[in-house]
Order: C-alpha cells, then sequence, then structure tokens
C-alpha cells in the first residue's frame, strides 16, 4: 500500500527545487551581455544601458536622466495624449518608443515630442512631458522588438528634453511621484535630443564612430 507524504513534507521536497529553478532563471537573465553609455545635453544626463538578446531580436532599455540644471526640464518620454484616451498606452508609464530606419542598416529609436501632424486629426497626438525638477532624477525602462522586415546592423535611442515653460505646458497629472503635463506641439521645434551612441547589434556594444 502506497502511503501518502504529509502536505508539510512534500512542500519541505518541493521548494528547494522551486528555488533552483528561480535561481537559475535569473542567472540566465542576468548573463545576457548590457553595455553602458553616457550622454549630455541642455542640462541633462542620460544614462542608458542596452541589453540585446539575438534569437528574441529583442532589445531592452533601462535608463536614468538626471537634470543638472537650474531650472526644471520637461522628458518626452510619456507618450501621447490621444495614445491614454485610447487605452494604447498606461497613463503615467513610459511610452513604447517610435522607430525610424536611416538606411545602411542604422535603425533609430525615439522617444520626443512630435510635431502636429497634417492634416490635424480630429484627436491630435499632444506630447506628454515629465516634468523633472533641478537636482532630480527619474529612471524608466522599455523592450522594443526589432520589426521582422528590417535586418539592423545597429540602433541608437533618441530622448527629447525642453526647458519647462510653464506657457508651453499644462493640465498636469500625477501618478505615484510622476508627474505628467500635457506639452504644446511647438516644443516639438525647440526641443534639444539626447542620444547614445550607435549599438552595435552583433557585437553588443556601443561604438565609437557616432555615423557612418
Amino acid at each position: 500500500m502506497k502511503t501518502r507524504l504529509p502536505c508539510a513534507v512534500r512542500r519541505r521536497r518541493i521548494a528547494p527545487l522551486a528555488m533552483s529553478a528561480l535561481l537559475l532563471a535569473g542567472t540566465l537573465q542576468a548573463a545576457m551581455p548590457t553595455a553602458i553609455t553616457q550622454s549630455r545635453r541642455a542640462g541633462a544626463v542620460l544614462t542608458a544601458e542596452f541589453g540585446y538578446d539575438p534569437q528574441r531580436r529583442a532589445l531592452r532599455v533601462d535608463y536614468r536622466v538626471r537634470n543638472d540644471g537650474a531650472e526644471p526640464l520637461a522628458v518626452f518620454d510619456r507618450g501621447d495624449r490621444h495614445a491614454v484616451a485610447s487605452g494604447r498606452q498606461r497613463a503615467g508609464a513610459v511610452a513604447a518608443p517610435s522607430w525610424q530606419s536611416l538606411g545602411a542598416g542604422d535603425l533609430q529609436l525615439s522617444h520626443v515630442a512630435e510635431p502636429l501632424p497634417r492634416p490635424a486629426p480630429v484627436s491630435p497626438p499632444t506630447p506628454l512631458a515629465l516634468k523633472l525638477a533641478p537636482g532630480a532624477q527619474a529612471a524608466g525602462s522599455f523592450d522594443f522588438a526589432l520589426p521582422q522586415a528590417q535586418a539592423p546592423q545597429r540602433l541608437r535611442w533618441c530622448l527629447g528634453v525642453a526647458r519647462f515653460d510653464p506657457d508651453q505646458l499644462d493640465d498636469p497629472q500625477r501618478y505615484g511621484e510622476v508627474e505628467v503635463w500635457r506639452a504644446s506641439f511647438a516644443l516639438a521645434q525647440t526641443q534639444q535630443r539626447l542620444c547614445t551612441p550607435w549599438f552595435d547589434l552583433g557585437r553588443g556594444a556601443f561604438v565609437a564612430d557616432p555615423a557612418r
């Protein structure tokens, strides 16, 4: 006759196996090579860490942006009002990046304030901006699956920042510690772009030359 072990005993035997699986998963995730770079412009310091998984053709970006200036900054990594209203984006969260093929195997990802489309749609994609006080720092992350139709050799990411002008931003909303404002389309013309160096997908590293 087969004897069933008490539940407590079975749990004690299973728990080490589950723990081993979790540790293995963490080790595999940590084993993915990453590369770190830093860019400075317009009183902002951007530190970005890229990790690329060639099997899934997926890029992971973890970043921090710090305001080293004396005035608040608007940081355009929160998408647009229409995407939030339509449910395509969670309010207050980091948006999915836009992307553009620049030819010769180069792909550019962007979180920037986009100009008003022409002709203007009924529900315009009004830019949303994170307000960053002097000396403050904000962190974010996003994942990007490389398009199947493209075969890029390298890519970079650009983040738009601008001086926080109260005449160009309104309707603030707070999400935890994050304060997000609605921005004027005019800031698409005056923003500064913090761009990482080119990231070589084959080498899993940033390359020194900023252009071909």
